[in-house]
């Protein structure tokens, strides 16, 4: 078993492909994941039942909501858990960006962080979870190591 866990849970199976770059992002960091869907409007029930599950479980754990729109799934999820919760809506052209502020505006109290690109979603749990987790405090300082060093070889080339 993991030493923790990163639980995505999208709000419908339009945003599977979102999902699946957080998703890969969250194994590259070497961090154990699983992927869910559950609507906050349409299922809260069964959304509730799947975070008792996860609650449960003793493991570290952050939460990452994939929902466009109107994002109810992000705040409902963390009213309803412990652990910190980062909303990552798919992007939308439909809306001109004002769906965003479904993801941005919360009632007081409940503090999902708001984090757009899947990978930097997924690097943002994992220094969550590094925060009691040596290893996982050494695999993102490598990460960040290895994309200091890819600017720095990217300037290299540019100068010759």
């Amino acid at each position: 078993m993991s030493a923790s866990l990163v639980v995505i849970i999208m709000g419908s199976k339009a945003d599977a492909s979102h999902s699946q770059k957080i998703a890969d992002a969250v194994q590259q960091l070497g961090l154990e994941v699983v992927q869910r869907i559950g609507s906050a409007h349409k299922t809260p029930l069964h959304v509730l039942n799947m975070l008792t599950e996860f609650e449960a479980d003793p493991r570290a754990k952050v939460y990452i909501t994939v929902a466009g729109r109107s994002n109810a799934l992000s705040g409902f999820v963390d009213g309803a858990v412990s652990a910190p919760v980062i909303a990552c809506p798919p992007p939308a052209e439909a809306f001109g960006g004002a769906d965003l502020y479904s993801s941005l505006r919360m009632p007081s109290g409940i503090a999902p962080a708001v984090v757009l690109d899947p990978s930097n979603a997924a690097l943002l749990a994992a220094k969550i979870l590094g925060l009691a987790d040596t290893q996982m405090r050494q695999r993102v300082m490598a990460f960040q190591q290895q994309q200091a060093r890819k600017v720095i070889d990217d300037d290299a080339s540019q100068n010759q």
